[in-house]
């Protein structure tokens, strides 16, 4: 259900909510959030809630001075965990200047402004994302220790599959939230699980991925675990990926999920910095033996990128490269740019490996393009492209940068 204002105001009434949580993420994607109480909350659709810009990674420096929330009452949703009584809801902001308009740092706003030049081109498109995440017995303060919950294999069943009721906690919790999970298995690593949603407009797909790294988090806690979406946890395991499924469609003449595909090949190698922002995230496509590899197909499941067609005749593309520390508002972001460029320019796909990439030499692997090998090789991508500081603005290509810097240190 989406949610006016006023029927949020009712909600809360009618609802005994004492505790209302304000949440956005900083330009990493990692959530932040502050409470407030259902008297301010009118206010704060007006006018609303100050923070400290200088406090929050990426958004500005000491000078910055004040930012303000503004809840998307469209997002409004309850904490199932927190007591019937004096309940607590969440929504995610807006990040404004005090002026009124838009943070240009604020990823919920890049993603609807990418949006919206979708619509202009008459093109729409929908995501679905599948996230994998390690569960590791905790210590008696809550952190790992590194050991993981369970030894089962992919798609194991208990009592080798320890995970089965942290899974069924996480799907339960996630429906009551109004997000629709479609399915959860154990992966192939120990102690590895995945949780896969069900098809969205991109940015309800990018609010489900941040809600679910948050309830995932909480729902191993309270059963004694420690979850992490690391894309590397385990040196000599499998890491955990941040699958990307798109459906577009629309355009003029020809297939738009043709041109849509050959416009995120086109671009990936750019995009590859916001797709996996961290130094684990290399660790982890470097154990692929055909992920690195900027390819598609229409069968492996290992190749970067595969194109499917329901039994209804939707088109879908995966995207297998992306891991859980991004951002997922900008990585959809620039997918929709991408996919929008290729239909613009009528860009046509390099023919299909659906041979698959094992059976080539070594020369002819060598003449294939691949993903960069380090974070600073997909930086210095990032800062060469005209594509992405078209789309990106400048002091968030310096937050990322800044990273890499720290990665390094």
């Amino acid at each position: 259900m989406l949610y006016t204002e006023s029927d949020v105001v009712e909600y809360i009434t009618d609802n005994d909510v004492k505790f209302i949580r304000l949440s956005f993420c900083d330009v990493f994607g990692v959530q932040k959030n502050l409470s407030i109480m259902p008297v301010e909350l009118e206010h704060a659709f007006r006018t609303g809630v100050p923070v400290d810009a200088s406090a929050v990674r990426g958004f500005g420096d000491e000078e910055s001075g004040d930012v303000l929330l503004f809840p998307d009452p469209s997002t409004l949703s309850l904490l199932p965990w927190r007591p019937s009584h004096g309940r607590v809801v969440r929504f995610f902001c807006d990040v404004k200047y005090r002026d009124g308009s838009p943070l240009e740092l604020d990823g919920r706003y890049l993603l609807k402004k990418a949006m919206r030049a979708m619509r202009e081109a008459g093109v729409s498109c929908r995501f679905s994302a599948g996230c994998e995440f390690y569960l590791f017995q905790a210590d008696d303060s809550g952190n790992s220790t590194g050991i993981p919950f369970d030894r089962a294999g992919y798609m194991g069943i208990a009592p080798e599959d320890k995970g089965e009721n942290v899974r069924r906690d996480i799907c339960l919790t996630l429906e009551e939230m109004g997000i629709v999970p479609l399915r959860s298995l154990h992966k192939h690593g120990p102690g590895q699980n995945e949780i896969q949603f069900q098809d969205n407009n991109a940015l309800r797909s990018a609010d489900d991925v941040t809600t679910l790294k948050f309830v995932v988090r909480t729902a191993a806690a309270r059963s004694g675990l420690f979850a992490t979406f690391s894309p590397k946890p385990i040196r000599d395991q499998n890491g955990s990926s941040f699958l990307i499924r798109l459906s577009p469609t629309g355009g003029t003449g020809g297939s738009c999920a043709d041109a849509f595909l050959a416009g995120i090949l086109e671009h990936i190698e750019e995009i590859t910095a916001f797709c996996n922002p961290s130094v684990a995230s290399y660790e982890r496509l470097g154990g692929f033996k055909t992920l690195r590899y900027v390819t598609w197909t229409h069968n492996s499941r290992q190749q970067l990128m595969r194109k499917t067609i329901d039994a209804d005749g939707t088109q879908w593309i995966e995207l297998r490269s992306p891991d859980s520390t991004a951002n997922p508002y900008l990585v959809y972001t620039l997918l929709l740019y991408a996919g929008l460029d290729g239909v613009k320019r009528g860009l046509s796909a390099p023919e299909a490996f659906d041979q698959g990439l094992l059976s080539l030499d070594r020369e002819q692997l060598k003449a294939l393009r691949q993903l960069p090998e380090h974070f600073e090789d997909a930086i210095a991508l990032a800062l060469d492209s005209p594509f992405i500081r078209e789309h990106l603005p400048e002091r968030l290509l310096c937050a990322y940068v800044e990273r890499q810097t720290d990665s390094q240190r």
